[in-house]
């Protein structure tokens, strides 16, 4: 067996165990869990819904921001209809296919199919990176198992996320890239300001996100005094576990992953079943936004001629 096959299994078998111990631990405490769901009104459903509705859209501004820099100024709608669409292939293991179906809906408005895969892949790991730097503090919670406080040591990785950010080192990444996969390159590469802008637009995502995860970590903590760390675990937490779950790449979304890190941040300063109904709620909140977008981009796109009728039917495929 090669070596390639032996960490294919490896990721497998990790994702299969990781998923599987998720849905035990849910099914296990469901009684638990089910009580604080309750707790849960409908005013902080709507309010933490609109709240991941903003991140949702500030996250297609970001890439947006990064194709328009490359070449590709799209309007809203058109960008709305390539980006939404694209993102339900998020949903399938692995995590190139909503870059591969940008890339395909894209090329119908004369956008290079590089040019848009390229702009997907940056975002994804723009996105990661923001991530991983919003959820610096609830790293500390999930490495000491603990809310003792914040571990300011890992400061020291904001200087690496920093680098890795820089525009001069971000083209020799792209034009490495498609060197190796024999594409030509592109037309110029990204600026500096455009990558600031596309940091800033990435880190309110998170701000965002964390927003729509606090609104339901209070609703579940009822009116009993809340932790004094409650709003850091919530704040960061969701940033960390999405960037780690998006390197499950066998998960679809991080499925399982994602939860079940969001769980431990947050049992830090709340019961763990409590933290499972944030965790469980989050994830059917902001899938609800994924589908309701996909969907007007889907509209968009085929109103526009888009995407073909053997297209539409994948994406049918993918949303069930």
């Amino acid at each position: 067996m090669t070596r390639k096959k032996i960490l294919t299994a490896l990721r497998v078998a990790i994702a299969v165990i990781t998923l599987a111990a998720v849905v035990y631990a849910v099914v296990h405490n469901w009684a638990d869990v089910s009580v604080h769901l309750d707790k849960i009104s409908w005013t902080t459903f709507v309010w933490s819904t609109l709240a991941a509705a903003l991140g949702t859209w500030l996250t297609m501004i970001g890439w947006k921001t990064l194709l328009r820099d490359l070449g590709s100024d799209l309007h809203l709608a058109p960008a709305s209809g390539v980006y939404f669409v694209g993102q339900l292939g998020k949903y399938l293991p692995g995590s190139l296919w909503s870059v591969l179906v940008q890339a395909d809906i894209a090329s119908h408005l004369k956008v290079p199919r590089r040019r848009t895969a390229v702009t997907g892949l940056l975002a994804l790991g723009l996105a990661l990176l923001t991530g991983l730097l919003v959820g610096l503090p609830a790293a500390s919670f999930l490495l000491t198992s603990s809310s003792a406080g914040f571990d300011w040591w890992l400061l020291l990785g904001i200087p690496i996320l920093v680098v890795l950010c820089v525009p001069k080192l971000l083209n020799a990444v792209i034009d490495k890239m498609l060197r190796t996969i024999k594409r030509e390159p592109l037309e110029h590469g990204l600026s500096a300001g455009a990558v600031l802008r596309a940091v800033v637009i990435f880190i309110l995502v998170w701000v965002a996100f964390g927003v729509h995860t606090l609104l339901l970590a209070r609703a579940v903590a009822g009116d009993a005094s809340p932790h004094p760390d409650l709003t850091t675990a919530a704040m960061t937490g969701y940033a960390l576990s999405v960037s780690l779950g998006m390197l499950t790449i066998v998960l679809p979304a991080g499925l399982g992953a994602r939860e079940g890190l969001l769980t431990l941040i947050l049992s830090t300063a709340m019961p763990t079943p409590a933290a499972a109904a944030v965790a469980i709620m989050s994830r059917f909140i902001v899938t609800i936004v994924d589908v309701v977008a996909a969907l007007g981009g889907w509209l968009y796109a085929r109103s526009h001629h888009l995407i073909s009728e053997r297209h539409a039917a994948a994406e049918s495929d993918v949303s069930v």
